[in-house]
């Protein structure tokens, strides 16, 4: 029911989605505007079911007011649906604050992480760079950031089928000093985490080099990072299609050079990659892009199977035992005493 455009992109783009990546689906939202978005869909051997909902939440109300006031609107309803082992997982393109403070109530959070990270994908050089947080948590503690550290390694492993992904500490400069206060303290911890490969500090540049696998920093920090990056996508092919077209031959030529055009614009598009896994809580939830359009929301269950059969959630836990044992282990000279 959320997102810009509601159910008349999210339900096409969901049911493209369970065809595409062959899973069931739950819709869940008002049945009578849920089930004339899907009049005329081709459905055909797919297993669709419409969940009613209530209530929405609208996009500019209060995120935790909400979802208390609103305990039947289609956000909660369908955390509920993981919580009660209903579903594997949930995909929203809704009030994105929503969404995080009802997987915290109805969900709670993976034992020994203290707050949730908004994880995804961006464009660079090489594949795509993990970055987290992009805005779940502005203003985190120290230890925070390394939490985030731990559960984007996991994600890079099990689902970017990443080998011993390296980490690197979001900073206006590549030296050690480098960063603010808030940095400055991150950095010895990141440095001191067990079975995490920290490069040390990057800059905003080395996102887009692919410099290293996962760039962590605090979620005000990722989020206008992310946004300056779709905007810089967006500005760049809109200034590729209009030089393109200015003249005759330039019209030829990238007619001839359309296949490599689409390419590029497909590497750029924010809706290749779907949505964002929100990394923390007990349970796979997927938040979408507010504008998100067909493809976007289609993409975006691929990330929900994936995240869901690729076992996140016992893989962060695993690793934050992993890594707190090998914290309290005794030293060989404590064990010698």
């Amino acid at each position: 029911m959320g997102g810009d455009h509601g159910p008349s992109v999210v339900v096409p783009g969901a049911v493209d989605g369970a065809r595409a990546f062959d899973v069931g689906l739950r819709l869940v939202g008002d049945p009578a505007l849920v089930g004339a978005a899907l009049e005329g869909l081709d459905v055909g051997g797919l297993d669709i079911e419409v969940v009613p909902a209530t209530d929405v939440i609208g996009m500019d109300e209060h995120p935790a007011q909400a979802v208390r006031r609103k305990p039947h609107s289609s956000i909660v309803v369908a955390l509920r649906m993981i919580k009660e082992g209903n579903v594997e997982a949930m995909v929203s393109a809704g009030n994105s604050g929503a969404v995080m403070a009802g997987a915290l109530m109805v969900l709670g959070r993976i034992p020994g992480i203290e707050r949730p990270a908004i994880a995804s994908y961006m464009p660079s050089g090489k594949s795509r760079t993990l970055v987290l947080d992009l805005g779940a948590v502005t203003d985190p503690k120290p230890e925070n950031i390394v939490q985030f550290a731990v559960m984007g390694k996991v994600y890079a492993e099990r689902v970017m089928d990443r080998v011993d992904p390296s980490v690197g500490l979001l900073s206006n400069g590549e030296e050690p000093t480098k960063g603010n206060l808030f940095v400055q303290a991150v950095y010895p911890l990141l440095a001191a985490t067990p079975g995490i490969r920290f490069h040390g500090n990057v800059e905003g540049k080395d996102v887009a080099l692919g410099t290293v696998d996962i760039v962590v920093t605090d979620g005000f920090t990722g989020n206008v990072a992310l946004k300056t990056a779709e905007g810089v996508a967006t500005m760049l092919t809109d200034v590729l299609r209009d030089e393109l077209t200015a003249t005759l031959p330039r019209k030829l030529a990238a007619f001839m050079l359309r296949p490599a055009f689409r390419a590029v614009r497909a590497r750029l598009d924010y809706a290749e990659i779907g949505g964002a896994p929100l990394l923390g809580v007990n349970g796979t939830t997927i938040i979408a892009h507010g504008r998100s359009n067909q493809l976007a929301i289609r993409n975006a269950v691929g990330v929900a199977r994936r995240s869901a059969e690729q076992g996140l959630i016992d893989g962060i836990k695993s690793a934050l035992d992993e890594a707190h044992a090998a914290i309290t282990a005794p030293s060989p000279v404590d064990a010698r005493s």
